[in-house]
């Protein structure tokens, strides 16, 4: 296991400020130095997020949570703490007094991120206030996982930009807990679930054109409390969830998920994840691994029974995973999650490091911010400013990751105009194959057979079509042209397995294009010439076919010229 400083606080406790693509705090850049890392945020909400809360846009908790979001525009998030209806003190006032069911908090969630008509609250108002009306255009959790499991008080939330799938053949795409019976070769956990509000495992398919695999996130809100039992039960979830991630998703380091079948969930799955494939959890584990004196949670999670050398660690080589050290990027000796007060975490991101590297990870917290640091998506809410922190008990905890590049993109082979062919007009497109794993495609088009010094070099986008019209002023008659396109994605590029391709422009009087000025030519001129037509003979675009076009074709027919 690897604790990690983040990557903000070592650049700013040596006194500098970051400066790259789109983190820059003091600049109020919020976002992700490379648009391919994977940012993932945990965070308890404090009962904010459920169907009874007031949804319109003002100075309250639903937008303080709402403009949160938006400002830090995650890849996935772990919600802890929603649909508690009583807890946030709005269920008595609508008649709602208790946890959300499944299917309400699903749609509480979607008001959350992208208004509504509230069917919850009385009057059904318009949802005013929600995660895409402050964000960047564009930007969505658009895949959604509520877990069935509650503690009859609140439950967990998976959200992600990207779809979820089944990645290990158990025909599921999430869980919100899991049973395992005992082991007498792992006696260091118990047989039972994850507690008493279970953890979410969601699989997710991640574009194959920017990530070599995918993702399993996973999220939990372990027991509170700072009793004998309260401690008891969290030391028990995490070594069962130490394991679960260890025997199913890892297959204790072999290619069989739970190969002592302690899991007891069926469908059983029948592949471990793909080696470019990491596990991510993360959530509110109630315990501060620096203060709590024991073996807490957290470190039982990255480490399982043994510290070093690990042979039973959750990473995918079996060694110990990592959890975060995050802190304030204004202020880097504060790691305080919980509470407006002293400095305790509870709240924690974990990982396989051999899978997934940590580029930086923060706490955020308005409540530090310098004024001119505020992300612009609470520009327009100054109001909001002093509340925004106090909005939860909790602080948002946020992690960028890289992740494995994808391979090279394959597969597109070039199509037309044919390799080697003649006689063409000057009007063409190039088009080719679409291949895999492709973000965009590049075509090259030059008058070089190395491509060199191209005439024409466009980006095209992969969704298709695979073709690109060649403007016409850059095709002359007689000419030779060499052309291929250009697969890219996270990797790099790739050339076309056709390779280079290259074609022929006809001659200007070579009318009907069979390689030849000759006497089918001149019948074709003829006509052309005798009506003064414009579209055909016209060779020195005047718009007439005269005279002077026929000085142009008489040169050309006396040699039975058609290019050089």
């Amino acid at each position: 296991m690897r604790l990690y400083p983040t990557l903000a606080a070592v650049m700013l406790a040596a006194g500098a400020v970051p400066a790259v693509a789109q983190w820059n705090p003091a600049a109020r850049q919020w976002g992700k130095t490379d648009p391919d890392d994977l940012r993932v945020l945990s965070f308890n909400v404090q009962d904010r997020i459920c169907s009874t809360n007031n949804k319109t846009q003002g100075a309250n908790t639903w937008t303080a949570m709402a403009v949160q979001v938006a400002a830090l525009k995650p890849d996935v998030v772990i919600l802890v703490e929603c649909g508690d209806n009583s807890g946030n003190g709005t269920g008595t006032l609508q008649g709602y007094n208790t946890v959300d069911t499944v299917q309400r908090l699903t749609d509480t969630i979607n008001y959350f991120l992208r208004g509504g008509t509230d069917a919850y609250v009385t009057g059904n108002p318009t949802v005013t206030s929600y995660v895409t009306k402050f964000a960047t255009p564009g930007y969505d959790l658009p895949f959604v996982y509520v877990s069935d499991q509650t503690d009859n008080f609140n439950r967990n939330v998976v959200l992600s930009r990207f779809p979820l799938a089944d990645l290990n053949g158990d025909g599921r795409s999430s869980i919100g807990t899991f049973n395992l019976a005992a082991d007498s070769l792992a006696p260091w956990y118990t047989a039972g679930n994850a507690g008493i509000r279970g953890f979410i495992f969601s699989e997710i398919n991640l574009p194959d054109d920017r990530y070599g695999g995918d993702l399993v996130f996973g999220g939990a809100h372990l027991k509170s409390g700072s009793t004998a039992s309260d401690f008891t039960e969290r030391l028990q979830a995490s070594q069962r969830i130490a394991y679960y991630i260890d025997a199913v998703f890892n297959g204790l380091g072999g290619s069989t998920p739970d190969p002592r079948t302690r899991s007891t969930a069926f469908p059983r799955p029948n592949k471990v994840l793909t080696a470019q494939t990491p596990v991510i959890w993360a959530g509110d584990f109630n315990e501060d691994e620096y203060t709590n004196g024991s073996d807490g949670p957290t470190l039982w999670m990255t480490r399982a029974q043994l510290a070093s050398p690990s042979t039973d660690g959750t990473d995918r080589d079996r060694s110990d995973s990592s959890f975060d050290d995050s802190r304030d990027p204004f202020n880097t000796g504060l790691r305080l999650t919980i509470g407006n007060s002293g400095n305790t975490k509870f709240d924690y991101i974990c990982w396989q490091d051999s899978i997934a590297t940590l580029r930086r990870s923060f706490v955020f917290r308005a409540s530090t911010m310098p004024g001119s640091a505020t992300p612009p998506e609470f520009s327009n809410y100054p109001s909001l400013f002093t509340n925004i922190s106090g909005a939860s008990d909790h602080k948002p905890v946020v992690a960028d990751f890289i992740l494995p590049p994808p391979p090279l993109a394959s597969g597109h082979n070039l199509v037309a105009p044919a390799n080697a062919a003649e006689n063409l007009g000057t009007s063409q497109s190039l088009s080719w194959t679409l291949g895999q794993r492709v973000t965009d495609y590049t075509v090259v088009l030059s008058t070089n057979a190395d491509l060199s010094s191209p005439i024409l070099s466009q980006t095209v986008s992969s969704a298709g079509p695979a073709t690109l019209s060649v403007p016409s002023n850059l095709l002359s008659n007689c000419g030779t042209y060499y052309w291929t396109v250009r697969a890219n994605n996270r990797a790099g590029a790739a050339n076309s397995p056709s390779g280079i391709w290259s074609f022929r422009i006809k001659s200007l009087t070579d009318l009907n294009a069979d390689g030849f000025v000759d006497d089918a030519d001149f019948v074709i001129f003829a006509a052309a010439y005798e009506d003064l037509i414009s579209t055909v003979g016209d060779f020195n675009n005047d718009t007439f076919t005269d005279d002077s076009d026929f000085v142009i074709f008489a040169g050309a027919y006396e040699q039975l010229i058609a290019c050089p």
